[in-house]
């Protein structure tokens, strides 16, 4: 998933900051947004995909059902993310659902705008390389967490992750959603944050988790 590089609509979003004030009023334009409440869905998997979706408000998930009827949660986004990115780009079907965690607003701009651009302008296409290179290194790396390390490790990971990057804290990031993202269960999350607590490197209650030795919590984290 891609980020904004700061506030507003469309030149801060990471693809378009260096486009034409003209290149970016089309796309503006052309793109449409929606509002939707905590729980509904913003699109399917396995439908197809429309364009590009941009997180303007909340926060959302991009999740999978397994055969069992699990969820696990890809990713989970906020204001300023991107999401979508490949299946827009090669005019396939959306690779998970989008479902609003909370109350959001997410604009979409065609996938013929964005494809419009590739061809037409180099650099455009050359920024594009470079963010889904960077997000398949993202990809990696949330790969060697699931199959290497241990859910305490994985938690801590996140707990760190989570206190630079306010999207992933705030209405919608509850215990359950942590689990989903971690592939693990809530349950199994609350038998980790204890384990985190009695190293003094995190105290936890209902509401809050509180990060107390950021040096400790790392060390746990194997970073």
């Amino acid at each position: 998933m891609s980020k904004t590089a700061q506030t507003g609509f469309p030149g801060n979003i990471i693809y378009f900051e260096d486009l034409s004030p003209e290149d970016l009023n089309v796309l503006k334009q052309s793109s449409v947004s929606r509002t939707l409440n905590a729980g509904e869905t913003i699109f399917h998997e396995g439908e197809p995909a429309t364009g590009l979706w941009m997180v303007e408000s909340g926060r959302v998930k991009i999740s999978k059902i397994n055969p069992d009827g699990n969820e696990h949660i890809l990713h989970i986004l906020g204001v300023g993310d991107t999401f979508n990115d490949v299946a827009t780009l090669d005019g396939g079907h959306n690779p998970a659902s989008a479902i609003a965690l909370s109350k959001v607003t997410v604009r979409m701009i065609p996938a013929a705008s964005i494809r419009e651009l590739i061809e037409t302008n180099g650099q455009f296409a050359l920024k594009v390389v470079r963010v889904l290179a960077h997000r398949v290194r993202s990809l990696a790396g949330q790969i060697e967490n699931l199959a290497l390390y241990s859910v305490v490790v994985r938690l801590a990971r996140f707990l760190l992750k989570q206190s630079h990057d306010p999207n992933l804290s705030g209405p919608g990031i509850t215990r359950t959603a942590i689990a989903a993202h971690l592939a693990t269960t809530p349950q199994t999350i609350s038998v980790a944050l204890r384990e985190l607590e009695t190293t003094e490197s995190i105290r936890f209650d209902r509401h809050q988790i509180i990060i107390l030795d950021e040096d400790k919590l790392r060390k746990i984290a194997m970073l």
